[in-house]
């Protein structure tokens, strides 16, 4: 059976969409991997959408979801990567293991497209590597 994790930022639209992929990726078919939002934007954000093509992920179909509708599910781990989304759920029933992995939010960088991609590239680079260490350890 599969192992279950849960990421959980605040918007569900870069950090924890590029980490649901990237675990999967890294769990080899031995983990099964979600995200959600203390406050869902609504929609993925297109430069997350971009920095994961870059590494052959196409994260195009995946949606914003709430951390709602995974309160009453069993998860292995679950990892909140904001300081917002470890205060809206500090305790989540269903988890086994609560990890706290704080990424900068890309989503706030500035600049132009290319700049703004140079923040997207360097959050999901540290989300992957913290990943696979995780998972190697």
């Amino acid at each position: 059976m599969k192992k279950r994790v849960l990421v959980l930022c605040t918007g569900n639209s870069c950090r924890s969409q590029m980490a649901e992929a990237l675990w999967e990726a890294a769990g080899k078919g031995e983990w099964e991997s979600e995200s959600a939002g203390s406050r869902p934007s609504g929609y993925v954000h297109p430069l997350a959408i971009k920095a994961m093509a870059e590494l052959g992920f196409d994260i195009s179909a995946y949606e914003s979801k709430s951390l709602e509708q995974f309160q009453d599910q069993s998860f292995d781990i679950v990892v909140t990567v904001c300081d917002n989304a470890k205060e809206a759920c500090p305790v989540f029933p269903g988890a086994k293991t609560l990890l706290h992995w704080p990424f900068f939010d890309p989503a706030d960088a500035t600049g132009s497209e290319e700049e703004q991609m140079v923040v997207f590239r360097r959050v999901r680079d540290e989300i992957k590597t913290k990943i696979e260490n995780y998972l190697n350890q």
